[in-house]
């Protein structure tokens, strides 16, 4: 714990750029909590929860839905866990490299919900 404290005040006092994408994944992992939260919609029937080549829009519970609530607390929170390890291990540069991931993969994450939203 002490490192990763040591290691998050290197980031604030020598890193700005690593530092803004900390921050940019936690609010953009934020916002995609609160969309997904206003997304749910337990008083329908039958909810959109995935796309198939083969089947086209697979219908389901919106229980099956919970699961963008978990990728963005995954995203918010040890992904940028994540990025201070790496940080330690390789450095700043490899520790950008994750973090671009992570906000394209909270993009994609924006992008598939929104479309199955828009299809319900």
């Amino acid at each position: 714990m002490k490192d990763i404290i040591k290691s998050l005040k290197d980031i604030y006092r020598n890193y700005g750029v690593l530092l803004v994408f900390m921050i940019l994944i936690f609010l953009s992992s934020l916002a995609l909590l609160i969309f997904s939260i206003i997304a749910l919609n337990p008083n329908a029937a039958v909810v959109k929860i995935s796309y198939s080549d083969v089947n086209g829009y697979v219908d389901g519970s919106w229980n099956n839905m919970f699961v963008f609530l978990f990728i963005s607390v995954l995203f918010g929170i040890l992904h940028n866990l994540l990025i201070v390890k790496v940080f330690e291990k390789h450095g700043d540069g490899l520790a950008k490299v994750f973090a671009i991931m992570t906000l394209m993969l909270i993009l994609g994450a924006f992008v598939v919900l929104a479309r199955l939203v828009g299809e319900a």
